[in-house]
C-alpha cells in the first residue's frame, strides 16, 4: 500500500461538491480537507429528498451504492465540477445481533475526469434508530429518554399511515411533539400516532459521528495512492475466505485475505486480514463444529 503526501495530492485545493440538503457537509467535509486538502460545495436547490425519504413519502429506488451515485453525479451536473460525494443511509435490526438496531451508511466518491469511483461503508451499533406508538406524552416518557430526545429530533404521523398533512418532521421540543401527538392520534384508526427517529442528518447527532468516522475512512482511502498508476482511491475491494480452523486446518468461510485494489487500473494486491487473526476457533469449523 502506498500513500500520499497532502502537498503533493492532486486533490489539495480542489473542490468537490456534496449532494445534500441536510448539512453532512458538516462531518463530510473537515475530514477530507485533512486528509487530502479537498474542499466540499454543496449545491444549491438540491433536494435529495427526490430519491427517497426515511419516512416513506418516496420510496428509495435502487441499492444504496446506486442512489448514493445517482445523486453524487446530480451534484456534479448542478455544481459543473468533476469531483462529487453522497451519501445513503439505511436503519433497521443489525443482520447478526437479532433485535439490535444498526445503522449502515454508505458514502461514495466520484472523480469524473480519472474515471474513477470509490465506495467506502461501515455498519454501526452507534445509532438511536427506533419508533414506539403513544397516544399521549404520558405513554411515551421511557421511549424519550432512550432516543435521547430533544437532542435528537422526531417524527410524527398517524399510527395508521400516512395522511396529507400529518407528517410532523424535526420535533425536537416537547410542545411541539404534543401538539403533533394530539393532531395524529384522533386521526387514526387505532386512537394512536407513531412516533419515530428522525434518521436525517442534521436531526440526528448519532448519526453525524458515524457519518464522520466513515468520512475519515474515505479520507484515508483517497490518500492511499496505487502502487502502479498512483491514483487516488487504493484500498479494500474484495475478500478472500477461507480462514483455516486452528484444531483441524480446515477452510472455514471466515475471511481470509484482504484484497486491495484501485478504482482506476483495477491492479490487485492480497494481504493477511489487517486484525491479525490468522487461525479461526474450532466454533466457526464446519468440520469441528458440524
Amino acid at each position: 500500500m502506498s500513500g500520499g503526501q497532502n502537498t503533493l495530492h492532486p486533490y489539495q485545493g480542489r473542490k468537490a461538491s456534496l449532494a445534500t440538503q441536510h448539512k453532512k457537509e458538516q462531518v463530510i467535509g473537515p475530514p477530507l480537507r485533512a486528509a487530502v486538502g479537498l474542499e466540499l460545495s454543496v449545491p444549491d436547490d438540491l433536494d435529495t429528498d427526490l430519491l427517497g425519504t426515511f419516512s416513506g413519502e418516496v420510496n428509495r429506488q435502487g441499492t444504496p451504492r446506486e442512489v448514493a451515485l445517482r445523486k453524487a453525479r446530480w451534484g456534479t451536473r448542478a455544481s459543473g465540477l468533476t469531483l462529487g460525494l453522497a451519501s445513503e443511509g439505511s436503519f433497521g435490526p443489525h443482520p447478526q445481533l437479532m433485535f439490535v438496531p444498526a445503522d449502515h451508511e454508505l458514502l461514495v466518491f466520484i472523480d469524473e475526469e480519472r474515471n474513477i469511483e470509490v465506495v467506502e461503508q461501515i455498519l454501526s451499533l452507534q445509532t438511536n434508530y427506533a419508533h414506539h406508538e403513544a397516544k399521549n406524552i404520558e405513554d411515551l416518557q421511557a421511549f424519550l429518554a432512550g432516543v435521547q430526545f430533544p437532542s435528537h429530533g422526531l417524527v410524527v404521523r398517524p399510527n395508521s399511515g400516512l395522511q396529507p398533512g400529518l407528517l410532523f418532521k424535526g420535533i425536537t421540543d416537547l410542545p411541539a411533539l404534543e401538539d403533533a401527538l394530539n393532531r395524529c392520534a384522533p386521526a387514526s384508526e387505532d386512537g394512536l400516532a407513531q412516533v419515530e427517529t428522525d434518521m436525517r442528518a442534521h436531526m440526528n447527532p448519532s448519526r453525524q459521528r458515524v457519518l464522520q468516522e466513515l468520512a475519515v475512512n474515505l479520507g484515508h482511502r483517497l490518500a492511499s495512492l496505487c502502487p502502479q498508476c498512483r491514483n487516488p482511491g487504493w484500498g479494500l475491494v474484495d475478500v478472500i475466505k477461507g480462514l483455516p480452523c486452528e484444531q483441524c486446518g480446515a477452510e472455514t468461510d471466515l475471511v481470509k485475505m484482504e484484497v486491495h485494489g484501485c478504482p482506476r487500473c483495477q491492479y490487485r494486491e492480497s494481504y493477511p486480514r489487517s486484525d491479525g487473526l490468522r487461525v479461526a476457533s474450532p466454533g466457526s469449523c464446519p468440520l469441528c463444529n458440524p
